[in-house]
């Protein structure tokens, strides 16, 4: 019965076997454990060994030293004995020797190799081959050696009952006293006498050591068991708990559940990597709240999308789709799309999904399709492949997108843009859409072609600089990157003919870019009409200075007159005039013919046509110039006008001849506004103008300003907003033709300034003219960029 019970035991043992040697294949702390304890035992043993091996040796040479000293004292003992010839006590002496515990044989050699004593009888008078080992180390030269060291005197082997034994010869030496009396006579030259040899067991010995090793070895044993022990339990606490610990929580990381997080104590390289593994396992699940948070959220973007989506299979059936589908057509999973969508008993010519389905690719197209209201409605329509595990396509997502009320746009949209561009080509002034970048023209309406003699095409891709026929276009390239008005410029046609444009520039948007839109006027006709105005109202002027002008001319003409009859009476009367009062009346008829030819020519210069180029002007010199015009009559008038002009004014960027015109119109005025309040008769110092200029600072730019105020009625507040519009005027019919102001406003805009109207101190009208220094620091004269008028 026995065999039969320990059968099954045997059968589970081999089946348990295999499960042990993959348990200790695929156990970290078993692989450590065992490697460990290898190392263990190797080094304990190789100790013990190399520490047994120390013991023999010390055993070994404390051996030699012991029968060393025992064969010296047996060597004094045998002195005397044989120095007295006496046998029987060098017999006892060995013979007591002989008998202590472990000494096998004591020998004493003659120098002919003949035992003459010995603990064993038998041996006594036997002579020994010096060729043997014990002789041969002394005998091996010739003569034998004397002085031998102690190793190579003592030789190792084993008994007849095969227990180590070790012997140690000692040289019996000559010495004084054994080459005379007592002894018997030994020669002088003689250095060794006999040889003592003794043999000991090393029986006791070798026991000692055996149990030394046994003992040894079993400390090795138990110390590296000890150890091993130690870091069998150190790294199952250390190491193998932890690591168990860190791999149930990264399975439970891996399952995607159940982890509650990984606490470890431990403050070494472990426990960084377990509070890594339990921050990584927060995150995960951070993470995977936040994709199931995502998911839940798409799969409601999907069921919401303000579009129908559908998922298709080979056949074009219906496998699943969002609530927008189902709410719009009222399908079923597994019904055919274009039974649903278009109620057909058959695919579509060019359905998208079967293309996709053809060629793996995205297909987009439009499909038109007719509602259950009879109303047409247009998809776009887009799909995507949606592939297995293998790779294949195995479904198609197909969305589709109402676009009906888009199209419908589209399509207004289209009739928009023909009908505004119906308007952009017809209209009368120059239309052109310029690029950002080089002002290059990008398009253009039909009017240049009559107004440049380019073909459309031809200006195309031009730079819109080019038409203008200017030296220098760098300042109305700055004018239209700012969007500024160019009130006037000379443009040159196709032939070379120039003409005078105007051109508003603004930003546009376009395809792609915002654009300056740029349009051109001719204004040639409206400057030649302007200037007849201007001529106009020039004569006007020198009409109403003629009052003036013939005072001014009448002083110098009467002292030019007193003078000749001055002559006149001296010469009838035979009187002889002195060279100094002769010198004096031409050169006083000199002095006032010169005013009057000054006078003369300020007005034809006044009343002739200015020329078109501009220059450095002196707004203070041109103030004054004007005055001289006028002042006669404004003191006839007791009008008192104070100027505060500084010397340091700098010039302006402008003509004289219209800039005279232009003061003249404010001093008219200025005379007309004080008579209609005080009356042409009036006590002196009533009636005041005050002249002043000033230098100022706008935006960064330095003008030059000039005021002309007076103390009159003023102007009323519901007509300041038009004081400068032409033909319009306060005073009575037949004084003014209202043109003054608006052709004074037109020639200050020309030059890049500008002119207000505002209550004065003393309660009047006060005119404020502002010029752009000559030339402006930062930037171009505005008289290059604007020409004034003819």
């Amino acid at each position: 019965m026995t065999p039969r019970l320990a059968l099954p035991k045997l059968a589970d043992l081999a089946a348990a076997l295999p499960r042990l040697l993959r348990s200790i294949r695929c156990s970290l702390i078993t692989k450590l454990a065992i490697a460990s304890g290898a190392a263990l035992m190797l080094f304990f043993f190789l100790w013990s060994s190399l520490n047994i091996n120390a013991m023999k040796t010390l055993s070994t040479e404390a051996a030699m030293s012991d029968m060393d000293r025992l064969g010296n004292t047996i060597n004094l003992g045998l002195h005397y004995a044989m120095l007295t010839y006496a046998p029987d006590s060098i017999r006892e002496i060995i013979k007591s020797i002989s008998t202590q515990q472990g000494i096998i044989s004591i020998r004493v050699y003659n120098k002919k190799g003949q035992i003459k004593y010995s603990n064993l009888l038998s041996e006594i008078d036997e002579t020994t081959d010096i060729k043997e080992e014990a002789c041969y180390v002394c005998h091996r030269t010739t003569p034998p050696q004397v002085h031998i060291p102690r190793r190579e005197r003592t030789r190792f082997f084993t008994d007849a009952s095969g227990h180590p034994c070790i012997g140690i010869l000692r040289p019996i030496e000559n010495e004084p006293s054994c080459a005379g009396d007592p002894c018997h006579v030994h020669p002088a030259d003689k250095k060794i006498l006999g040889l003592l040899d003794i043999t000991v067991s090393q029986a006791g010995s070798e026991a000692m050591l055996a149990g030394y090793t046994e003992r040894n070895f079993l400390a090795a044993l138990g110390a590296a068991a000890g150890t091993f022990l130690v870091l069998f339990l150190c790294t199952h606490l250390l190491v193998n708990r932890p690591v168990r610990a860190m791999i149930r929580a990264t399975r439970a990381i891996a399952s995607g559940r159940g982890f509650t997080g990984l606490d470890l104590k431990q403050s070494d390289e472990l426990g960084e990597l377990g509070r890594a593994i339990d921050t990584m396992g927060r995150e995960v699940f951070a993470k995977q709240y936040e994709l199931v948070r995502q998911k839940n959220r798409y799969q409601d973007l999907f069921e919401h999308v303000p579009c129908t989506i559908t998922v298709q299979d080979k056949n074009l059936r219906l496998l699943s789709y969002n609530q927008a589908f189902a709410d719009e057509f009222h399908a079923r999973p597994g019904e055919y799309c274009y039974k649903v969508y278009k109620g057909r008993d058959e695919p579509c010519v060019h359905c998208p999904v079967i293309r996709t389905f053809e060629d793996g690719l995205p297909h987009v197209t439009e499909e038109i399709t007719v509602d259950r209201d009879g109303c047409r409605r247009t998809f776009f329509v887009s799909t995507s492949p949606m592939t297995d595990e293998s790779g294949a396509i195995a479904s198609v997502m197909e969305i589709s997108l109402d676009i009906s009320e888009s199209k419908f746009l589209e399509e207004e949209l289209e009739r928009s843009r023909k009908k505004y561009q119906a308007i952009f080509s017809c209209i009368p002034s120059a239309l052109f859409v310029l690029s950002p970048e080089d002002l290059t023209i990008l398009e253009c309406n039909a009017r240049p072609e009559t107004l440049y003699g380019y073909q459309p095409t031809e200006l195309l891709g031009r730079p819109f600089l080019s038409l203008f026929d200017e030296p220098d276009v760098a300042p109305f390239e700055a004018a239209i990157r700012a969007q500024r008005h160019i009130d006037r410029v000379r443009h040159r046609r196709k032939d070379g003919t120039g003409f005078f444009a105007a051109v508003r520039t603004s930003s546009a948007a376009y395809p792609g870019a915002q654009v300056y839109l740029a349009s051109v006027t001719d204004i040639t006709s409206r400057l030649e009409t302007e200037q007849q105005l201007i001529q106009a109202s020039k004569m006007a002027t020198l009409g109403e200075m003629s009052t003036s002008v013939a005072h001014e001319l009448n002083q110098p003409m009467t002292v030019i007159q007193t003078i000749a009859d001055l002559l006149v009476r001296r010469v009838r009367r035979g009187q002889c005039v002195d060279q100094d009062t002769l010198t004096e009346m031409a050169e006083g008829i000199s002095r006032h013919i010169a005013r009057a030819t000054s006078i003369i020519n300020h007005m034809r210069e006044f009343g002739r046509k200015a020329d078109r180029h501009v220059a450095a002007v002196s707004l203070g010199a041109v103030i004054r110039r004007t005055f001289e015009l006028f002042s006669q009559q404004l003191k006839v008038r007791n009008i008192e006008v104070t100027f505060e002009l500084p010397d340091d004014l700098p010039d302006v960027a402008a003509q004289a001849n219209p800039l005279e015109q232009v003061f003249m119109n404010l001093l008219l005025n200025a005379r007309d506004a004080v008579d209609e309040r005080y009356g042409q008769q009036s006590v002196p110092g009533v009636k005041r103008i005050a002249i002043a200029a000033g230098l100022d600072t706008v935006d960064g730019r330095q003008f030059v300003t000039a005021s002309v105020a007076d103390n009159g009625p003023g102007i009323a507040p519901e007509v300041v907003g038009r004081i400068f519009e032409p033909f319009f005027t306060t005073k009575e019919v037949g004084k003014g033709t209202g043109l003054g102001l608006s052709i004074s406003y037109g020639i200050v805009k020309d030059y890049g300034g500008d002119i207000v109207a505002d209550a004065a101190p003393e309660g009047g009208a006060r005119f404020t003219i502002r010029l752009p220094v000559w030339p402006d620091p930062g930037q171009s004269p505005q008289s290059e960029a604007f020409p004034p008028r003819d």
